[in-house]
């Protein structure tokens, strides 16, 4: 067993976490990143970035992380693959304990582990994935302008992106396996007030079709869950929308979840109940959940873990 030690130790390797370390590293804090069984969160599985500040030309999601994590290095940060399996928040330094056996100790913690989105679990949904489907509109439906694209889901999410990609597309279908909506009203009379987007009720996804040359979605087969009945519809991208599942299990019990199971922080900080804890990048963002934003919000968690330290070595220099 070996047991780290540092001012800011940060949980997470992704945008935010990266961004964080960068901060920490430049403010002279000695980071230490524990980076958990995805490096480099959900950007190592995107392909082409488009909105991402400072790139004029499209860029692959791995090659930005590697950078990232090249500049946090560079800077002093220092990376270390683990998965965590216990946290005590009870007392400064606070303390986690890998699946190695190696304990980390933070004067600060920042917890940066991320969210997933939630798939239908379809094997043509990850044959396809990044050539015709895909989990964020914001993300990707640039991609699809004056062409046919599908959403599937019924809550605030799908209704969301379905209204955000007739920016881009014409032709916008959502798919719900039910026969009412589960969004809120004001969205739901926004949705059926467009005229870019008609509803396909009782209906669930059998299979993503692929077809061309390089293969890439070319519709999706639906089944009707009232009558069995299986059906088509030709779609140049689908969008999957029933949710994301933010990555909180381990501090269950530890730290304050809102409803959704996000980690809960002081409006306008990054700040948890747990003074020296601090959250960023999806793990408390269920609004935004984009690269850009995990990176500020990571950026925020540095600048007030590093505060936070100030003012405890300023305390203790007064009582001392």
């Amino acid at each position: 067993m070996t047991v780290h030690h540092t001012k800011m130790l940060i949980l997470g390797s992704g945008p935010a976490g990266l961004s964080a370390a960068i901060y920490g590293a430049r403010a002279g804090l000695s980071p230490i990143v524990v980076q958990g069984i995805q490096p480099g969160g959900q950007l190592m599985t995107t392909t082409d970035v488009e909105n991402y500040p400072g790139f004029a030309d499209v860029i692959q999601g791995p090659w930005l992380m590697e950078q990232m994590q090249k500049q946090a290095e560079h800077v002093g940060t220092r990376m270390i693959t683990d998965i965590v399996t216990g946290v005590d928040l009870s007392r400064r330094p606070f303390r986690l304990t890998g699946d190695s056996g190696d304990v980390y100790e933070g004067e600060t913690l920042v917890i940066a582990t991320g969210a997933q989105a939630k798939w239908l679990g379809l094997p043509s949904e990850q044959e396809l994935a990044g050539r015709g489907v895909s989990a964020c509109a914001t993300c990707d439906g640039f991609f699809y302008r004056g062409r046919k694209v599908v959403v599937i889901g019924g809550g605030n999410t799908a209704v969301e992106e379905a209204l955000y990609l007739t920016n881009h597309s014409p032709d916008v279908t959502l798919i719900h396996r039910r026969d009412s909506l589960r969004a809120e009203k004001i969205l739901q009379e926004r949705l059926f007030a467009n005229p870019r987007i008609s509803v396909l009720w009782n209906k669930t996804v059998e299979r993503f079709v692929a077809g061309g040359e390089p293969a890439g979605l070319v519709g999706v087969d639906l089944k009707d869950t009232v009558t069995g009945e299986i059906s088509h519809v030709a779609a140049d991208g689908a969008f999957v929308a029933i949710g994301h599942q933010p990555a909180t299990q381990l501090f269950a019990g530890h730290l304050p979840l809102d409803s959704d199971g996000y980690l809960a922080v002081e409006t306008g900080s990054t700040r948890t109940v747990v003074p020296g804890v601090f959250a960023c990048g999806d793990v408390m963002d269920k609004v935004y959940r984009q690269a850009v934003t995990a990176a500020g919000t990571g950026c925020m968690a540095a600048l007030d873990a590093e505060r936070f330290l100030a003012e405890a070595e300023f305390a203790a220099s007064r009582a001392a």
